[in-house]
């Protein structure tokens, strides 16, 4: 009698309605893989899912998932297929500073978003990743996190909360054969940034979709997309605290 085989890992990406998910899920779907995409926007995931179809993708489907809503999270893991996961976490909410300035309630929007809606629903996906001893997480996060600047530092604590969340979860995860990646993204061109000021060295969602996928396949902690950012952001992290105040960053 055959050997049973074990069931391919599929692609989750939550927030599958951003255009780096769309750029993701379109070259996964070149690629053979099996997709769920989750979000709020189920109109525009039903066309996603079916040009993922025409693009090869073995199964596709569709479920609503609310980041925002943190008391459905256990019951949207739940309901998942009991097979291996990949997770594309590619959510998130950016109102500029000067907007949380006039309305210091937009912060609360970002910090639910940003932070506590990605660490609830890894936090319910956590067990069942380390359950099936492999996959790989995937978290599209931004070099925004790695130094508080005036222009957008409520954004930016939301982004290192999370970064300091992932470390822990990757450390945790590295002993059940799960990577977690973290990508610290620095400008792109998306829904999220457009009319943005002070945009410059704007990276293509696809490019970002393609260094998503590249990441999980080599296990990578972290990675800087576009690469020079590392070397932006080390500079920007080296200035002085006295310095760093008189700047206008």
């Amino acid at each position: 009698m055959p050997a049973a085989t074990t069931p391919e890992p599929l692609w989750l990406v939550l927030g599958a309605s951003s255009s780096v998910a769309r750029a993701f899920i379109r070259l996964a779907a070149a690629g053979g893989a099996s997709l769920i995409l989750a979000g709020r926007d189920l109109a525009d995931m039903e066309r996603s899912a079916a040009d993922a179809r025409l693009r090869g993708a073995a199964e596709v489907e569709v479920r609503r998932f609310d980041a925002a809503d943190g008391a459905s999270h256990a019951a949207f893991a739940a309901a998942l297929p009991a097979r291996p996961l990949n997770i594309l976490l590619a959510f998130g909410l950016l109102h500029p500073q000067a907007a949380i300035d006039r309305d210091p309630a937009l912060a609360a929007e970002v910090i639910a978003i940003n932070y506590q809606g990605a660490v609830s629903i890894l936090a319910r996906l956590e067990p069942r990743l380390a359950a099936a001893g492999q996959g790989a997480v995937v978290v599209l996060s931004s070099v925004a996190g790695d130094r508080g600047r005036p222009s957008n530092f409520v954004y930016g604590s939301a982004k290192a909360g999370l970064n300091v969340y992932l470390q822990g979860l990757r450390a945790r995860l590295s002993h059940h054969g799960v990577s977690v990646t973290t990508i610290k993204a620095g400008f792109m061109d998306t829904a999220m940034t457009y009319g943005l000021p002070g945009m410059f060295l704007v990276a293509s969602p696809e490019a970002a979709a393609k260094a998503c996928l590249d990441a999980a396949a080599k296990k990578r902690n972290l990675l800087y997309f576009p690469f020079f950012w590392w070397l932006i952001m080390g500079i920007i992290k080296a200035i002085p605290e006295r310095i760093f105040k008189r700047l206008k960053l």
